[in-house]
């Protein structure tokens, strides 16, 4: 038991103490430029990071594949089932479905799946990052705004980075040792600068309705937890690949959800409400979650 202890808070901590230092950071009154973070994040170091950990990844093509395959299950059911259950529960699936969807598989998805599994569970967490991100840029804006716009998916680097290395990967190309370590060293700071960043939202979130923020929450958890389960006993996962499956589908809301909430005026303050409850509900579980995985 004192082992299984001591391995849970060697996975758990940094992700816990990271994040609680953006948020004691902005309580202190210290400037952070969320935007700069955002872009830095979503246009530099994510790319460099799925670049460079796809084309040194050391995972079999199967596992690769079946990877992609869970993640599109996992987003499938999500949607699925949780406009089913948002009707059942006469709750608003416009404003509550992008949060169930689609879950913070990058700021906590990727750090938890590193520590807890070491770089074969960071390169399958990229591949389910980069496979569900290419949804959330697209899905989740049409969810929120009821249009569609291809735009924001062509405008996304990270999309490049991966067909860039599937390419070098399927093609067996030689990467430079310069572009290796340039891409290493950029992607390096992404998930740092992930956690520092969901501390700081969270921060700067205000809940709007807490019953119907929890409500909406432990639906994104448990179904989250249980659709992953699924997905990976369906496709007779084991080892990294099942914990990495299961951990990123139970990951609570994505803070994207808050950001385009936003920009087309669904609702923020409620979006805002489950992406801190369920962000706060998964801390709480997360020693329960990896321990049954690992």
């Amino acid at each position: 038991m004192t082992a299984l202890l001591a391995n849970l808070a060697a996975i758990l901590a940094p992700v816990m103490l990271i994040s609680a230092l953006g948020f004691v950071w902005v309580k202190r009154g210290h400037g952070f430029d969320q935007a700069l973070a955002t872009n830095l994040i979503a246009i530099l170091s994510a790319p460099c990071l799925v670049f460079s950990t796809l084309v040194q990844m050391h995972v079999s093509g199967h596992d690769f594949a079946i990877t992609g395959v869970a993640a599109l299950a996992c987003l499938g059911l999500s949607c699925g089932l949780g406009a089913f259950a948002l009707m059942i529960l006469r709750l608003p699936v416009k404003v509550f479905l992008p949060a169930i969807a689609f879950p913070n598989v990058g700021n906590m998805g990727l750090p938890v799946c590193l520590f807890a599994f070491g770089q074969q569970g960071l390169a399958l967490a990229t591949i389910y990052f980069a496979t569900v991100s290419m949804f959330q840029f697209t899905l989740g804006p049409m969810l929120a705004s009821g249009q569609f716009r291809l735009g924001p998916l062509l405008k996304a680097p990270f999309v490049y980075a991966g067909f860039a290395a599937l390419g070098v990967v399927y093609f067996h190309l030689h990467v430079p040792l310069w572009v290796l370590n340039t891409t290493s060293l950029l992607g390096q700071l992404a998930v740092p600068l992930m956690l520092l960043a969901l501390g700081v939202a969270l921060a700067e979130l205000r809940i709007a309705n807490l019953g119907r923020a929890t409500t909406v929450s432990c639906l994104r958890l448990f179904l989250g937890l249980a659709i992953g389960w699924i997905a990976a006993s369906g496709l007779g996962l084991h080892g990294a690949a099942r914990g990495v499956v299961i951990i990123e589908s139970a990951m609570p809301a994505a803070v994207f959800n808050y950001l385009f909430a936003r920009i087309y005026d669904n609702s923020p303050e409620e979006v805002a409400g489950v992406i801190m409850v369920s962000t706060l509900l998964s801390y709480l579980s997360l020693p329960f979650l990896v321990a049954a995985v690992i």
